[in-house]
């Protein structure tokens, strides 16, 4: 069976003035047209021969035609992958797949407009109209089986941010994982890069991050940022530990426990005087 947007390794089933006629391997030479598929003279290897095999990618021309081709694409089907923007058209933006022909990401398949020359984190589909097209809604397409374990160090790139849950992230483009709102305490955007922490794998392989690092050893940190600020506000911080867990995190970019454990360090190295609603420095 002939598969698009997927590599495959088929024979080579008879030559003609236009190229090579591949079919699958376990199928009879003597076949309908529609089981076969023309790789192009410009792709045919030298000294190829009937029978033998050869691993080429389907995709479909500018004519609409099922074509194979031995170039490697930057992305097959089901698969992310990050691609540049090549073009902007009135129908979507057409992005770099390392083929001739670049795919389609429709206007209805973008979470945010891209523009040429962006980087983008897509996946690869066939549409309604039996096309390869690529959609930034990849979340149903991201792998489960990372093999990372909790506290490994990881990278992702952000796709999608809510409210409700925080930042969804493809881990090594490619695996599910989220950063809690709870983790958030400071402003992520889609597009963004992130190093962060596992906290947990799930149960179905998706993962759960932290992009600050364990108390012991982010409270030095938090320290010297809440430092930072109290000297922003020419030494004198206009509240304390007391204050709302929203102003804090408005404020100080923390929750209210790492604030207060920032504060506390503080205070035991003397560096700063604690009031009933300021924090003062020495």
């Amino acid at each position: 069976m002939l598969k698009l947007g997927e590599t495959q390794t088929l024979k080579i089933a008879k030559r003609s003035d236009y190229g090579l006629y591949l079919i699958p391997p376990d199928q009879p030479e003597e076949i309908s047209p529609e089981e076969q598929v023309l790789l192009p003279n410009k792709y045919v290897p030298e000294n190829a021969k009937p029978g033998e095999l050869l691993s080429v990618f389907l995709y479909k021309d500018s004519s609409d035609r099922l074509v194979a081709t031995t170039l490697q694409p930057k992305i097959t089907l089901h698969q992310t992958a990050v691609l540049t923007v090549k073009s902007v058209g009135k129908i979507g933006a057409f992005l770099d797949s390392g083929l001739e022909k670049d795919f389609l990401l429709p206007y209805a398949e973008q979470t945010n407009r891209v523009k040429e020359g962006e980087d983008c984190l897509v996946a690869l589909y066939i549409d309604k109209s039996n096309r390869l097209c690529l959609t930034m809604k990849v979340y149903p397409y991201l792998r489960t089986d990372s093999g990372y374990k909790k506290d490994d160090d990881v990278t992702g790139r952000v796709y999608e941010t809510s409210g409700n849950f925080g930042a969804f992230v493809a881990v090594d483009d490619c695996y599910s994982a989220l950063i809690s709102k709870q983790e958030l305490f400071q402003d992520i955007t889609a597009g963004s890069k992130v190093h962060a922490r596992v906290t947990e794998v799930r149960e179905d392989g998706k993962l759960t991050l932290s992009i600050r690092q364990k108390a012991y050893l982010q409270m030095d940190e938090d320290a010297e940022r809440l430092m930072e600020l109290i000297e922003s506000y020419d030494g004198v911080l206009p509240f304390s530990d007391k204050a709302s867990p929203e102003i804090i995190r408005r404020e100080a970019g923390m929750s209210k426990n790492e604030f207060k454990r920032a504060v506390g360090r503080l205070y035991k190295q003397r560096r700063i005087e604690i009031g009933e609603k300021s924090i003062r420095k020495v």
